[in-house]
């Protein structure tokens, strides 16, 4: 498993070759074993094949190929709706309509979206994390049909590879791991552990195409800005509200 992990991949162009039904169950079976809060499994899984539903999801992912190319998508759901009816038809009131109730089941998701993969990749399949499906929530609970109580988390492409990219780049390990307590960080820090990934050639690409100075006005000027945070918060915080989370 661990061979897995360490040759992670994004796949994004897939075979025209069908996950076979017995794999696909597999690798479901496996999500649904990762850990969960207080094994109340408060989450779902929509499998999607339709070419026609994926048509539709594809603008709610910003029209990216590989949500019609690949064989399956998978959307993960923080899911309530089921634990609230079993608790109202075993004569229990649930207290469920909040905001940590929403954290927990998007947790519980989350780790079975992680389970997923690993257990995809370690079958020779290939997948994609789309995390487009909590800006565009709304958008993707009236094409699945998602009930209250329901919130889609996070989707995820699946299929066998097309392609075979380079691995990702990672900060090393001291950037990301603190020992007994938090130790901030200094100027010195940052610029050590930034300073592989800033003289990578893809990202001074980044930097020339969009006409910056820096690799992170890249990120905050162009791919995640104030101005659309602060929209799809409100998309999400709208969603959260209608689906009985707050």
């Amino acid at each position: 498993m661990l061979d897995t992990i360490f040759s992670h991949r994004t796949i994004r162009k897939y075979k025209d070759k069908l996950i076979e039904p017995q794999l696909l169950e597999k690798i479901l079976k496996a999500g649904t074993r990762a850990s969960t809060t207080g094994n109340m499994q408060v989450y779902s899984i929509i499998v999607t094949t339709d070419e026609e539903l994926k048509s539709q999801l594809s603008p709610a992912h910003f029209n990216q190929a590989m949500v019609k190319d690949a064989p399956v998508v998978l959307t993960f759901c923080a899911d309530f709706n089921r634990f609230n009816k079993w608790c109202l038809q075993r004569n229990a009131q649930p207290g469920y309509d909040n905001f940590i109730s929403f954290i927990t089941a998007a947790i519980d998701a989350l780790i079975v979206a992680q389970n997923v993969c690993l257990a995809a990749e370690a079958n020779g399949l290939g997948i994609c994390y789309l995390g487009t499906v909590i800006y565009n929530a709304d958008k993707i609970i009236e094409i699945l049909k998602i009930p209250k109580g329901v919130v889609p988390v996070a989707t995820v492409t699946l299929g066998y590879p097309d392609e075979s990219p380079e691995l990702t780049d990672r900060l090393p390990l001291e950037a990301v791991v603190h020992k007994e307590t938090y130790k901030d960080y200094t100027a010195e820090d940052i610029d050590k552990y930034y300073a592989e990934k800033e003289s990578m050639p893809l990202y001074k690409g980044f930097i020339a195409e969009n006409n910056k100075q820096t690799l992170a006005q890249v990120f905050t000027d162009v791919r995640y800005s104030q101005k659309n945070n602060e929209h799809f918060s409100n998309v999400l915080l709208k969603v959260l509200k209608e689906q009985g989370f707050l």
